[in-house]
């Protein structure tokens, strides 16, 4: 892959020997048959860093039940994530569980397309969401500024999870629709055969339709 590039949707995530708090990682090996999320941070010792890393603690276990493991990633040294994961431990009472990577020379980043050229050599605040197979299935973007939304990215993954299991789509905000709530989309008609069984269907109540293009059903 070219470097600075990002991976694309659907695309392998490359594959890369990484150093981390936790020993020698070998991606997306490490994590075969699990999600993982990888997210970028700017800088250890930074205040929206930490409420980040703090936030996705809490929910760690969130992740766990969703069969997701985390690893962070910045372009610091390994002692400096420590000292930054001691400081976290006693002066705010979290212990970071979750792997961070230190990409102190900066090939990582590079690989992976974090270093925005107008923002100095500080990484920016990406998210990679891999599935079990290795293939990168979310991409999330955020500039230095701008602090993540931990829950969007478990409910993001519940949603890939839920697509993949059932061959459907959900809707915005799901499960908290505001037109069908937390029920899910079935895949439009790709002819008019389709077409016309979706409104039977749904004339028997096996799912509803605002339209033959427009179909939707209960888990």
């Amino acid at each position: 892959m070219e470097e600075g590039k990002f991976p694309l949707l659907g695309d392998k995530f490359p594959e890369l020997e990484v150093k981390t708090t936790h020993g020698v990682i070998k991606l997306p090996d490490h994590f075969k048959g699990k999600w993982f999320v990888l997210f970028s941070h700017p800088a250890d010792f930074t205040p929206v860093c930490t409420t980040e890393f703090v936030a996705f603690q809490k929910r760690y276990e969130k992740f766990r039940e969703l069969n997701t493991e985390l690893i962070g990633l910045s372009i610091d040294q390994t002692f400096s994530h420590i000292k930054w994961v001691e400081w976290i431990k006693e002066k705010l009472g979290v212990e970071i569980e979750f792997p961070i990577i230190a990409d102190d020379l900066g090939k990582v980043a590079a690989k992976l397309g974090l270093i925005h050229p107008g923002k100095g050599t500080n990484t920016v605040r990406a998210v990679f969401v891999v599935d079990p197979n290795g293939i990168v299935r979310l991409i999330l973007y955020y500039p230095q500024e701008i602090g993540r939304n931990i829950d969007e990215i478990l409910r993001a993954i519940k949603a890939l999870q839920t697509s993949d299991a059932n061959g459907v789509a959900t809707p915005a905000n799901w499960p908290e629709n505001e037109l069908i709530g937390d029920k899910v989309i079935v895949p439009p008609a790709s002819d008019v055969k389709t077409a016309e069984e979706r409104l039977k269907k749904a004339e028997a109540g096996e799912h509803e339709c605002y339209d033959w293009w427009f179909c939707y059903k209960k888990l």
